[in-house]
C-alpha cells in the first residue's frame, strides 16, 4: 500500500498532511523502506503521522517524534519514541542525537517559525548520515509575517535556501564564495510547492567531457 492510500484509509490517530506532499515523500523516502532507518519527525500533533511512518518504513525503522508539548508523549509506542523539547534548542537536539543516533531522515513539520526551522537545520543537517534526507514542509509560512517570514525577508527559510543554492555551486564562483561543509556534503536540493528537500551525498567532480566524432581537445564550452 502506498503512503497516499494509507493516508486515505487511515482510521486511527489523526494525520494532518497536504495531499501533494505524498509523491514528494515517496520520491525521497522510498529508498529507506524495509531498512534500519532512523527517522526524526519534528512536530507530533496527534501522533498519526508517526504511526504512518512506522508502517511505511517497516519493522527495522526507528521513529523519533520531537515536540514541545508534553501531552504528545502519550503517542509513544512500539518503534516510536517521543522526546519533549524545543526544536531550536541545540542542547536538547544534541541529547536526542546522542540517544537515538544520527538521523537518516529529518522531516520538519514543527512550529513553522522561521528561526526554529533554521536552528533545527543548522544543528541536525551536519550531523545526519552521509546519504541522509532533510525535508522541510509547510514553507508557505516562509511568506507569512506571523511566522517570522515575508517575501524577500532575510529571516525567511526560503531566503536562506536561496543562499544555500549558491553554496551548492560555490566552486564555480571564482573565489567569491568559499566552499564549506554544506558544499562538500550536499548532493542536491529540491524545491516544491511549500517544501524543500536536501539530499546529502558526495558531490561528483565537475569535469565536462566530450565524446563523439571530431570532439577534439578544446576549451570548456568550445
Amino acid at each position: 500500500m502506498s503512503l497516499w492510500s494509507d493516508f486515505l484509509n487511515n482510521s486511527d490517530k489523526v494525520i494532518h498532511k497536504v495531499p501533494h506532499y505524498f509523491p514528494v515523500y515517496e520520491r525521497h523516502f522510498s529508498h529507506w523502506v524495509g531498512k534500519s532507518v532512523v527517522f526524526y519527525e519534528i512536530g507530533v500533533y496527534k501522533g498519526g503521522s508517526l504511526q504512518m511512518w512506522k508502517k511505511y518504513f517497516g519493522p527495522f525503522a526507528k521513529i523519533v517524534g520531537i515536540d514541545i508539548k508534553e501531552k504528545c508523549k502519550k503517542y509513544e509506542g512500539d518503534q516510536v519514541s517521543i522526546r519533549i523539547g524545543d526544536q531550536s534548542d541545540h542542547v536538547f537536539l544534541s541529547e536526542v542525537v546522542e540517544e537515538f543516533g544520527p538521523p537518516d531522515i529529518v522531516l520538519d513539520d514543527g512550529s513553522h517559525q522561521m528561526d526554529h526551522i533554521a536552528a533545527s537545520f543548522e544543528f541536525l543537517y551536519p550531523r545526519m548520515t552521509k546519504n541522509g534526507i532533510y525535508l522541510v514542509e509547510d514553507l508557505c509560512a516562509a511568506y507569512w509575517e506571523e511566522f517570522g517570514g515575508g517575501l524577500g525577508k532575510e529571516a525567511s527559510f526560503i531566503e536562506k535556501c536561496k543562499h544555500l543554492v549558491d553554496k551548492l555551486n560555490a566552486e564555480h564562483t571564482r573565489g567569491l564564495l568559499q566552499e564549506d561543509e554544506f558544499s562538500h556534503s550536499t548532493l542536491s536540493m529540491h524545491f516544491y510547492n511549500s517544501m524543500v528537500a536536501f539530499e546529502k551525498g558526495q558531490p561528483a567532480a565537475f569535469e565536462p567531457q566530450k565524446h563523439g566524432k571530431e570532439a577534439g581537445i578544446q576549451g570548456l564550452w568550445s
